[in-house]
């Protein structure tokens, strides 16, 4: 039976409690070991794992940014070749959309911190989340392979037909983008259902609707929009490798295909997708300017209706990314409008976020530099969103400069600020350690100055007639000038990235030692201690208000009734997380592995053969019957459980 009692006020764990602790520690332990890295299922482990990939892939496309930047620096430059140029850009958009953007922002950040959050002691699904993180390696190591063997994809991230097609796409580039795409997307859609999951029934009793924190709800947002997005540019890869890998037409208007189809199909996930990159870095800013404003958050109800508003509001914009395709005037009044509707929900955030810093007692530590940097490049990119959101204009200014300064500031300013802000603030969670502050500030001033020397002259030379995506100029085109300001502050944020791993490489070795909450935040990710163990909490917390631990009573409850002998967690109800239940999540196997190996070679295959996935469906089939076969003691306290159920 699952019953509270009193948390101790002692701040020392007693005899009993120690005790319990061991035993805990010894039921979630991960396997260690060469083999036992590949078994292992926590979300913590498998969060950190997420957020170490995710950010090598930044780097690499970083890295890519700066070949490109130096190719342009001057007029007529040979540094880069123009089929070569053509896969840096490709490589570099496509790895930070799909390899660094959204496993970062959404499946890194769900993974460790949203159970943390809700207070339970593992993500739902455990297997299923190893699994995703394997799947979602071995495609950026496929893409990556590919483009060391000059095989990779050079149709741009969003890979139009015909372009990409069989006609004017030989070779296997636009295969390996297209099946880049495949392991990603399954990956995001794992983790998107166990993040639902985790939250709807794995939440502290208490931890009502109205008090579920900001953060997680940004994250139970975008799986939805994962959930309903990513589907349509999966079936648009998925068409795309058919018709170049077994003769389909579903892109070849002389056959009765539609070329249009492509881009409707890939901005039905494409603009949304915008927002699940967004949506989480809101959610940071409005967790940031709470824990530093020393109050709660104004507007509570309105920031968490803004952000359900924005995921809806998402689904109904991707055609202003097709104004030049000679779509009906209707059409285009239509998105034009909603285009600028969109700007409400966010404006109100900004306000919200506004009032709670003016109503406050700021503490103006290295996060809150990174939300204030926030809130001027971001808004920066959404008024030019205005521009370009106008058909007139945007027939001007489409496949301009003016385009990639908008969405650098849009997506850079509503992705990355936060994400290093996010960095900086819950790095002593995850370390232990706190990161310099004087480090962390250079790192801030380095990378605002540097990202604004970058990306605003590219209106500039966007207004001045700069296309996009080409590899070279003439020098009396009037671009040079402007074209070595954007190299100059790429050296900027170059600087300022070394800056921040320094400044983590440091903190890792001596930094300072953390303690459990050193910010003095009042969500539940604090009420552990710093790294959080194995089994995260001792005690299951329960939850008094939406600041679980400033709101907590002298005597706050906490759960008991779980055994710790085995992998048991508490099962609340949807609505107002009253203790409904408890199961027992699954230890740690190598199936997730041998499965994730399984599928990747049947997509990979795919790519040479559409027998790949006919013939790669036998051994993901054996993987997915060792991954589901029950063990014998975990099948037997489960039918006790039923057992004493019934009784």
């Amino acid at each position: 039976m699952i019953t509270t009692t009193a948390i101790e006020s002692t701040a020392e764990l007693t005899e009993q409690e120690r005790a319990q602790a061991a035993r805990l520690e010894a039921v979630w332990r991960e396997p260690t070991g060469f083999w036992g890295w590949f078994k292992a299922v926590h979300h913590t482990t498998i969060g950190k794992r997420y957020a170490v990939t995710a950010f090598g892939f930044f780097l690499l496309a970083g890295l890519l940014a700066g070949g490109m930047r130096l190719q342009l620096a001057f007029p007529e430059a040979h540094i880069l070749s123009n089929d070569l140029y053509n896969q840096f850009f490709t490589m570099h958009g496509s790895t930070m959309m799909f390899l660094f953007a959204v496993p970062m922002m959404f499946e890194a950040m769900s993974v460790y911190l949203v159970p943390l959050m809700v207070g339970t002691r593992n993500i739902a699904f455990p297997r299923l989340n190893a699994y995703s993180y394997y799947l979602y390696l071995f495609g950026g190591l496929m893409f990556y392979v590919a483009f060391a063997c000059n095989t990779g994809a050079d149709r741009g991230w969003f890979s139009y037909v015909p372009l990409a097609g069989p006609d004017y796409g030989p070779g296997k580039r636009p295969d390996f983008w297209a099946q880049l795409i495949t392991f990603t997307e399954v990956s995001g859609l794992a983790v998107a259902v166990e993040t639902i999951v985790t939250v709807f029934k794995l939440r502290a009793p208490g931890m009502s609707l109205n008090r579920i924190p900001i953060f997680v709800w940004g994250q139970v947002v975008v799986a939805f929009m994962v959930i309903f997005s990513l589907p349509g540019v999966v079936l648009s890869s998925t068409m795309l490798l058919m018709d170049r890998t077994c003769n389909t037409q579903f892109f070849n208007p002389a056959a009765g295909g539609d070329v249009l189809l492509y881009q409707h199909l890939f901005w039905w996930f494409g603009h949304p997708e915008v927002y699940i990159i967004f949506i989480p870095g809101a959610a940071i800013i409005s967790t940031i300017v709470t824990s530093f404003s020393r109050r709660h958050v104004f507007g509570y109800l309105v920031l968490v209706l803004s952000l359900v508003a924005t995921g809806f509001m998402a689904f109904g914009l991707w055609v202003h990314h097709m104004f030049a395709t000679g779509i009906p005037q209707i059409a285009e009044s239509y998105f034009t409008a909603a285009s600028m509707v969109i700007a409400i929900p966010t404006g109100a955030q900004v306000f919200c976020w506004i009032a709670t810093i003016a109503t406050g007692k700021v503490v103006l530590k290295t996060p809150m530099w990174w939300a204030i940097g926030f809130f001027f490049v971001f808004i920066m990119g959404g008024m030019t969103g205005m521009f370009v959101a106008s058909v007139p204009v945007d027939l001007q200014v489409h496949d301009t400069y003016f385009v990639v300064a908008h969405f650098h500031y849009v997506l850079i300013g509503g992705a990355v600020f936060p994400l290093f802000g996010a960095i900086t603030y819950w790095f002593p969670k995850v370390t232990g350690r706190m990161l310099n502050e004087t480090l962390g500030q250079l790192t801030f001033w380095l990378f605002f100055i540097g990202f604004n020397i970058t990306f605003f002259p590219m209106h500039l030379v966007g207004i001045r007639g700069m296309p996009r995506r080409v590899y070279t100029y003439q020098p009396n085109m009037g671009w040079t000038t402007l074209n070595q300001v954007e190299s100059l502050g790429y050296v900027l944020l170059f600087l300022a990235v070394c800056v921040l791993l320094v400044n983590v490489s440091r903190s890792l070795r001596s930094g300072a030692i953390a303690g459990p909450n050193p910010w003095n935040a009042g969500t539940l990710e604090w009420a552990t201690s710093s790294p959080p163990p194995q089994y995260n909490f001792l005690h299951l917390p329960t939850v008094n208000g939406r600041e679980a631990l400033w709101d907590a009573a002298p005597n706050q409850p906490i759960v008991a009734g779980l055994p710790d002998d085995a992998r048991s967690f508490l099962i609340t109800r949807t609505l107002d997380a009253e203790p409904e239940g408890r199961d027992e999540f699954p230890g740690p196997t190598i199936w997730p592995f041998l499965a994730a190996v399984a599928t990747s070679i049947a997509f990979i295959g795919s790519i040479f053969t559409p027998w790949g996935i006919t013939i790669g469906a036998i051994p993901v089939a054996i993987t997915m019957i060792g991954w589901f076969w029950p063990e014998r003691q975990p099948a037997q306290r489960r039918r006790a459980r039923e057992i004493w159920q019934s009784e």
